[in-house]
């Protein structure tokens, strides 16, 4: 939790070693799908247009489901949402919403997707006022959490309730700040890797804390 004092050394039972001698959490260490994600994907800095809205979209999908639900849906997701261009989706109608509404491949909930559609529009409006990567990557932190253990990971934070207000107040929709604070760690605003994974540091926006520290 934010605020916590960290321990001395990172939980050994948080992290996991794999195979192929890379420190992973938990999480992250027994799905293949998820393994690969967070090995290539997760942290990375995300500052065009589509790939953040695209996961602004994906986040506000998995409210209440599993990330991995939504990793193996994501392709059928960029099939049914024409791969997450704001342009294409903002000129969705009624009849594309009961068009993913009947579409399996996808999570079939008409205000999340709605929403997205929303968000697109709101996306391309956002383009007059320096656009949505300027929007998000204003709230980048002063300085990154750097998490010892699964529990001192934080799941919101002031930064990420800004965010949230900021979003909602340009037309976004399914963006709380939980759903923010996710979405600023999986495209690097924040590096909440446990600090031992081979990840930690790796975005090239936070470099990892010294050896001891």
């Amino acid at each position: 939790m934010q605020g916590m004092a960290p321990a001395a050394h990172p939980d050994p039972s948080d992290l996991v070693v794999g195979p192929d001698g890379l420190a992973r959490p938990r999480w992250a260490a027994a799905d293949p799908l998820l393994r690969e994600y967070y090995d290539t994907e997760w942290g990375m800095p995300v500052r065009d247009e589509r790939g953040l809205y695209e996961r602004i979209c994906l986040e506000g999908f998995q409210s209440g489901l599993s990330w991995a639900t939504i990793l193996r849906k994501r392709p059928a997701f960029r099939a049914a949402f024409a791969g997450f261009d704001p342009d294409a989706v903002a000129a969705f109608g009624a009849d594309d919403v009961e068009r993913l509404l009947a579409d399996a491949g996808i999570v079939r909930h008409r205000g999340k997707i709605e929403a997205a559609i929303g968000n697109a529009r709101a996306t391309v409006a956002l383009r007059a006022d320096g656009g949505l990567p300027r929007l998000v990557w204003s709230f980048r932190p002063a300085a990154t959490p750097a998490p010892r253990t699964a529990a001192e990971v934080p799941t919101r934070s002031p930064e990420s309730e800004a965010l949230a207000r900021a979003l909602r107040d340009r037309g976004f929709r399914f963006v709380g700040p939980t759903t923010a604070h996710a979405l600023m760690e999986a495209v690097g605003l924040v590096d909440t890797h446990l600090v031992g994974s081979h990840r930690r540091g790796s975005s090239g926006v936070w470099p990892a804390p010294p050896e001891g520290a």
